[in-house]
């Protein structure tokens, strides 16, 4: 069923791709910009499909470099928008990522996972990205990264995407993963009027003498559309409050300090888990996208051993849960760390814990989920210390 705007609603089966195409449709996104490759193609052909009945643009660039520079200038014409891709899309997207950062040009980035690295594994999943959307371009900068474990949460968390997108005005990274990409669950698509939408907060002073980038009281710029009149300078480059370029070391350390802590001050309304009889447990698993379903057998078998096991799932990669880890990290005896990698996110809980609990991974190179009872044997290991 769809509303007077085109926009779908009600109750549907359909995949973890599709889910997120209408997620993105409903927080407003109207351009796309990307290039086919397996396995997020489908959510750009849904889009393809269905912008002509909501206004929208899609293009298919000539690469995914093309792609994720296209959509910064639809945002700074005033849309939202959105490119998606797996793996070696990924990585040669890393450049725009950094200079998106560095102009604070809120957009959406969709990761859907494949084994690596190079062509890999292009049909079988794998949770590869995960440091790569951290760190993956040059510089000091900050972006959110959220994780998806159902096609219910392709749409929820691809609408969460676009309002921390426009609320603090960075790129935001969706990392799915080929398993929850193409399952096919129930997914439920409230009314328009019922989804919460962060409305961009645009800059309403003279349109001469502007500074483009001077921040509220949370670190961030409002936003002006260009092509309305306001003198307006956009670039990679350092640059001061009015957006020009200051080759000097005091610009440089106020510019880039602000990029990271607008993050860091507001990590606590950003960071978002789920937690499972975390309290009162010996061992918490740490988990996130698909393998945070896959170690639910194991969680659940040693529990009726009579276990006192936790999970702790990552919706919110980064910013990473740190308080919650540090929290957890002085009253249990040991973290279980499954991931579809041979270390990624692993490290961060290590670095975060302190010593103060042991560390067990569970890594798999991909191109399966884990098998449950490898999880299953890394809670007894640690149970046992």
């Amino acid at each position: 069923m769809h509303d007077d705007s085109g926009v779908l609603t009600g109750a549907h089966f359909i995949d973890g791709d599709h889910a997120c195409s209408e997620g993105a449709i409903a927080a407003g996104c109207r351009f796309v910009a990307g290039y086919p490759i397996t396995p997020s193609t489908e959510i750009v052909e849904r889009i393809a499909e269905r912008f002509p009945f909501v206004g929208g643009v899609f293009i298919q660039m000539e690469d995914e470099i093309a792609s994720s520079i296209a959509i910064q200038g639809a945002v700074w014409a005033g849309k939202k928008a959105m490119t998606v891709t797996s793996g070696p899309g990924f990585s040669l997207m890393m450049e725009h990522i950094g200079y998106a950062a560095m102009t604070e040009t809120p957009c959406v980035f969709v990761d859907v996972q494949r084994a690596g690295p190079s062509t890999g594994l292009p049909t079988m999943p794998a949770q590869g990205d995960m440091m790569q959307a951290r760190w993956g371009s040059h510089g000091d900068y900050g972006i959110i990264a959220l994780c998806p474990n159902s096609p219910q949460e392709c749409f929820d968390l691809t609408i969460r995407a676009f309002n921390l997108a426009e609320q603090f005005r960075v790129p935001v990274m969706l990392m799915m993963d080929e398993c929850v990409g193409h399952m096919i669950e129930r997914v439920i698509i409230p009314p328009v009027h019922e989804i919460q939408i962060f409305q961009r907060r645009s800059y309403d002073g003279p349109k001469k003498d502007l500074l483009l980038f001077h921040p509220d009281s949370n670190l961030v710029p409002p936003m002006v559309k260009a092509g309305e009149g306001y003198q307006i300078h956009v670039t990679g480059l350092t640059h001061d409050e009015r957006g020009y370029p200051s080759m000097t070391v005091d610009t440089q350390a106020k510019l880039v300090t602000r990029l990271v802590n607008k993050l860091r001050v507001n990590a606590d309304t950003i960071v978002d888990y789920r937690e499972d009889s975390v309290e009162g447990a010996d061992i918490v698993v740490v988990t996130y996208g698909i393998t945070s379903r896959t170690a639910i057998p194991a969680i659940e078998q040693a529990r009726k051993e009579g276990m006192r096991i936790g999970h702790l799932r990552l919706v919110t990669a980064w910013p990473f849960p740190e308080k919650r880890i540090r929290e957890l990290a002085s009253k249990v005896k040991a973290f279980v760390v499954p991931e579809l990698n041979l270390g990624q996110m692993v490290y961060e809980v290590e670095r975060v814990a302190g010593g103060k609990a042991s560390i067990t991974h569970v890594p798999h190179a991909g191109g399966t989920v884990h098998n449950t009872k490898e999880i299953y044997a890394a809670i007894k290991h640690s149970v046992k210390g």
